[in-house]
């Protein structure tokens, strides 16, 4: 019997940047009742409050939930309210070394972008991502940009010769996380393991990015049984069986 529900958020739960369905919402809501469940994401705290908290239900179900955003390099926990338990920010330094590395590899890169959304390269604290149309760019515009990986790809690669000490993964639809080494979603499904004493074979993971170089494969690798999922309307149909199964 597994004790541990573990969700990346974008592409899995809801789409990019979007709140929950009333449907999803309805399914994730059941499944806090019968066992503990956490997200874990590339988005920052105001993410998580705009598209998860937003159209959940507030109730004592809450208390089954844990939300690690930024990779798991922060961590609440709900007791009357949400509580953080710790952030793992970058130094001023990390940070300005990142962001002059994006910028010089967007200039390599020589994208053809018109429009953009809001900020394209985001300082979250423990993380710095890249948003290839900007944090706030609609959904139908996002999925066009690159849908086979292979722009963010090719970023990956030259990022990784010139911030070789950092870890740098695909996420969402158009964006590339960085974060210090080591500091992953297998970070965040450790991180779970030891503040809620639960081993990670007790853990399933579920997420749309899970193959090598997604930004879920690392909670595969550190050995949590995954469920890859194409959309949130196959994610809403591995819940119903969880519920079947667990209640």
């Amino acid at each position: 019997m597994k004790k541990l529900i573990v969700f990346d958020l974008d592409g899995t739960l809801a789409e990019s940047k979007s709140a929950l369905d009333s449907e999803m919402s309805a399914l994730l809501h059941g499944l806090l009742g019968i066992v503990k469940v956490s997200v874990i994401s590339g988005g920052d705290w105001p993410q998580f409050e705009k598209q998860l908290l937003s159209n959940l239900p507030h109730d004592k179900n809450l208390e089954n939930l844990s939300l690690l955003p930024t990779c798991g390099t922060k961590f609440y926990q709900y007791n009357k309210g949400w509580k953080k338990i710790y952030s793992e920010d970058f130094t001023a330094d990390e940070k300005e070394k990142i962001i002059s590395s994006l910028e010089k590899v967007l200039g390599l890169m020589k994208f053809k972008i018109g429009k953009v959304w809001g900020e394209v390269i985001e300082d979250r604290g423990s993380q710095i991502t890249f948003s290839a149309l900007g944090q706030q760019a609609p959904i139908e515009e996002k999925i066009k940009w690159d849908p086979d990986f292979t722009k963010r790809k090719k970023m990956k690669a030259l990022l990784d010769k010139l911030i070789p000490g950092f870890s740098v993964r695909l996420g969402g639809t158009t964006s590339v996380d960085v974060t210090k080494p080591g500091i992953d979603k297998g970070y965040g499904i450790r991180k779970l393991r030891d503040t809620l004493d639960i081993p990670i074979i007790d853990m399933i993971f579920i997420g749309d990015a899970l193959f090598p170089g997604g930004n879920d494969y690392p909670a595969k690798d550190a050995g949590a049984f995954s469920i890859q999922v194409r959309d949130i309307n196959e994610s809403k149909r591995v819940i119903e069986t969880l519920i079947a199964c667990l209640d």
